[in-house]
């Protein structure tokens, strides 16, 4: 579960962590008395609380000079969907003038079985792109989870980051405190970006908090605003729960189906290394059926903005010809609607499931690089 950003700055407060004083608005509320209340002062950072990436970009950030601006600028913005999801919540902050930005998160690392700290002076900027263009300048440190983020281990990070004095010590009591909520919160990322640099302290700009779903029985305290984080979703992901998909709308043109979430985000991964971009997430789980698999293919093909789609099926207790069914069942539905797509079909009755495709022109692949090459010359 995503938490809003005001949430995850109410958690971290719990452990001593000074952040930018703030006012949480909603829809209706007297914006004007709320600011006022708090004793806020301009400038000011009006900022829509959407759980997605890229918030600030996409335009649903906004610095105010006055409460008229502010006031004006939150109501816009409740009118405004910020990457197809309009904002129910604002969070209005105190701006504050800062040296540098600097990013500081922890992750889960399945592989190693440990949290993984990674820390970067270029905050405030893509992570992927900084990956991209200066990998040198993500510093990576494995925790140890059974003696947890030690004193001597955030300091030592924080001197890599060029820190010194007091912006020193705090950035160790940020990040250690940053660990206990990631572990007390059964996190799978606890983030800050940007986290900003003053002249004796850091203070998180910006926190994001994703809790293992898994985990949700034991923060049940966040239940009560499931309505309002459902009002996140947008409207075609609305529409894929109604159909019972497990779907994530994308901003790409490559529409991608696969069976388990773990094949299913190896395959976005693969069409991002290919040089595409998916423009969903469509995970049909296990030992899915044909009709389900009609379903997936028809919604995601009802997407405008998807080009063509990539079916990345890896059949366990999935039946192969089940699958090839429903693809076919899809395709005749569609008719001329249909898009270009490419298959990788493989495991429990592959033979057949190859044959009843065959039989409508499409030849599946075995090796899913062979596919999406196929797929990239589409």
């Amino acid at each position: 579960m995503k938490l809003f950003e005001y949430e995850a700055k109410e958690i971290i407060r719990k452990y001593g962590i000074e952040t930018p004083k703030g006012v949480v608005v909603r829809e209706g509320d007297d914006i004007r008395k709320a600011i006022e209340s708090s004793g806020l002062t301009p400038p000011l950072a009006v900022k829509a609380q959407v759980l997605v990436a890229g918030r600030g970009k996409a335009g649903g950030i906004k610095l105010v000079n006055n409460v008229d601006e502010a006031v004006s600028v939150s109501q816009q913005l409740f009118k405004t969907p910020i990457k197809g999801i309009k904002p129910s919540i604002l969070l209005i902050e105190q701006a504050i003038k800062h040296d540098a930005e600097l990013y500081a998160g922890i992750v889960l690392d399945r592989a190693e079985r440990k949290p993984l700290v990674l820390v970067s002076k270029y905050g405030g900027m893509d992570l992927e792109e900084v990956a991209r263009e200066h990998p040198e300048a993500i510093i990576k440190y494995y925790v140890d989870p059974y003696k947890g983020l030690r004193n001597y281990e955030a300091r030592i990070l924080g001197k890599q980051l060029g820190l010194t004095g007091k912006a020193l010590s705090s950035f160790e009591n940020f990040l250690q405190a940053l660990y206990r909520a990631f572990m007390d919160y059964d996190a799978e990322l606890a983030e800050s970006n940007p986290l900003a640099l003053l002249p004796d302290k850091v203070l998180p700009l910006d926190l994001r908090i994703i809790i293992d779903d898994n985990s949700l029985f034991r923060h049940t305290e966040y239940a009560a605003t499931e309505k309002e984080r459902l009002g996140e979703l947008s409207e075609r992901e609305i529409a894929a729960r109604e159909k019972d998909l497990a779907y994530v709308e994308l901003d790409g043109d490559v529409g991608v189906i696969g069976n388990g979430a773990g094949l299913t985000m190896t395959t976005m991964d693969l069409v991002y290394e290919f040089g595409m971009k998916p423009a969903d997430f469509l995970d049909v789980g296990g030992g899915a059926e044909a009709e389900h698999i009609r379903d997936a293919v028809e919604f995601v093909m009802s997407d405008p903005k998807v080009k063509k789609v990539f079916i990345n099926i890896f059949g366990g207790i999935t039946r192969a010809d089940e699958v090839a069914r429903g693809i076919v069942m899809a395709l005749k539905d569609l008719g001329n609607k249909a898009k270009p797509l490419v298959v990788r079909l493989t495991g429990t009755n592959e033979e057949q499931g190859r044959e009843i495709l065959k039989e409508v022109g499409i030849t599946p692949y075995s090796d899913p690089l062979e596919a999406l090459q196929a797929l990239k010359n589409l």
